[in-house]
């Protein structure tokens, strides 16, 4: 599923595909402004994939951040030190009694899996011992690999170094422990969903990331939405869990900030920016002014 790609791939590398360097877009990706008289948060729709010396940045956005007294992420995965994530990752990853993983997906996609395993160069008994998202998101961290990711291109890595070159603190809405909280708590059949979006070949994968690039680079906020409806109109327990509940955090965070005067940007995955249920239709909801900036 497009979904896990775009859920877990702030966790998983953080990353750019290679294979997408083609891709040539006037970039103008979507940034909103919510403010009030002394308090001004940049709400910027992230996505977490970018091909090696990709330009995304506009003067608009610049100046959004040069006037950002502090940057807000979903969760800060330190990649010099993979310690919390690491152990976040251990605390909730394995059960006793799990069925063999080659169980938990659909007879017609065993092949595609058993591949996938082998490709990971995991013994299969200790995927066995994982839970089933868990196991995705192991899967999912190989096939990144294979299509060539680095880790120096995403949008939250350039913005965690930019601010702190300026001395200016990042903060997260969510901690590494709290964000696979949300995977781990899915029932079983949303997991397996996720675990055969794990397992797609390379080229569709390569594909359907250059239709992500394409739309986020130019601000569909629509598309992006059409998208991400079409990914989760056949789990509503995807929906909730990893969608409309964090959306509902998220915007009562900007509720919250909105107390305080100052000004921060906040860089969260364009999906949840898109939509009748993302966090800035919320916001609207309830009074706040909210103006797309670009």
């Amino acid at each position: 599923m497009n979904l896990l790609k775009r859920l877990l791939a702030p966790l998983v590398a953080l990353l750019a595909v290679s294979t997408l360097a083609e891709a040539r877009e006037t970039p103008k990706p979507a940034l909103w402004e919510v403010s009030d008289h002394d308090t001004t948060i940049y709400v910027f729709g992230t996505i977490h994939l970018l091909p090696k010396n990709y330009r995304w940045r506009t003067p608009k956005f610049d100046a959004a951040v040069e006037r950002s007294q502090e940057l807000v992420i979903e969760t800060i995965v330190d990649e010099k030190n993979p310690a919390a994530i690491m152990s976040a990752m251990a605390s909730l990853a394995f059960s006793p009694g799990l069925p063999p993983l080659a169980d938990r997906v659909a007879p017609e996609k065993r092949a595609a899996l058993a591949a996938a395993v082998q490709a990971s160069g995991l013994p299969p008994a200790a995927l066995d011992r994982m839970e089933t998202w868990a196991a995705a998101f192991i899967l999912l961290g190989n096939q990144f690999k294979q299509l060539g990711l680095e880790g120096a291109e995403g949008v939250e890595i350039s913005l965690r170094r930019a601010f702190a070159a300026k001395g200016k603190p990042v903060a997260e809405l969510e901690s590494n422990l709290e964000q696979l909280s949300y995977f781990d708590r899915l029932p079983e059949k949303a997991q397996r969903d996720l675990l055969e979006g794990a397992i797609e070949k390379p080229r569709e994968m390569s594909k359907q990331f250059k239709s992500m690039l394409s739309a986020w680079a130019r601000g569909d906020v629509a598309g992006i939405a059409r998208t991400f409806d079409r990914d989760l109109a056949s789990s509503p327990d995807l929906q909730q869990s990893l969608i409309r509940q964090r959306n509902a955090n998220w915007s009562r965070w900007i509720e919250e900030r909105m107390q305080k005067p100052g000004s921060v940007l906040l860089a969260v995955g364009a999906g949840h920016l898109a939509g009748q249920y993302s966090v800035l239709s919320m916001l609207e909801q309830r009074g706040y002014r909210v103006r797309r900036l670009q």
